[in-house]
């Protein structure tokens, strides 16, 4: 068999296991940090899943996108190169899209946050005349 089908079975095989690992990993431990972000078990649960769902839009589409190669593989060697270059995208693009999921939902988190934060008890009434300080007058 030709060393691109391999090399094209080997990356499908990698991606699709890296996908479903991080997917996992993800969706696990990130439910504790969105019920923290949004404040509701359920609502957290319900934001989870769609997470998921999305990254696996995202990253199986983006595996099956590049995973046509117009280099010319003549050897293993050069299909292991080829094959190392597209896991790498791969995993950089799994850690852009992580970034910026934790990115986007720290600042929802904040902002919520900050709404909840009580008012302070009296508003202030005006400003504090500001006067020159001058010495006291010397005593003789």
């Amino acid at each position: 068999m030709d060393p691109k089908v391999w090399m094209y079975l080997v990356y499908l095989l990698v991606s699709v296991g890296l996908t479903v690992w991080v997917a996992t990993t993800l969706s696990r431990n990130g439910l504790v940090f969105l019920a923290d972000v949004f404040a509701d078990e359920r609502l957290a649960k319900a934001v989870n899943q769609l997470l998921v769902m999305g990254f696996y839009l995202l990253n199986l589409g983006y595996v099956t996108v590049t995973m046509r190669s117009g280099q010319t593989i003549a050897d293993t060697s050069e299909a292991l190169e080829t094959l190392s270059g597209k896991v790498g995208l791969v995993l950089l693009v799994l850690g852009v899209l992580h970034f910026l999921n934790v990115f986007f939902l720290g600042r929802y988190r904040r902002g919520r946050l900050r709404q909840q934060q009580v008012a302070p008890p009296l508003p202030p009434v005006g400003r504090l005349p500001i006067h020159p300080q001058t010495p006291p007058p010397a005593r003789a």
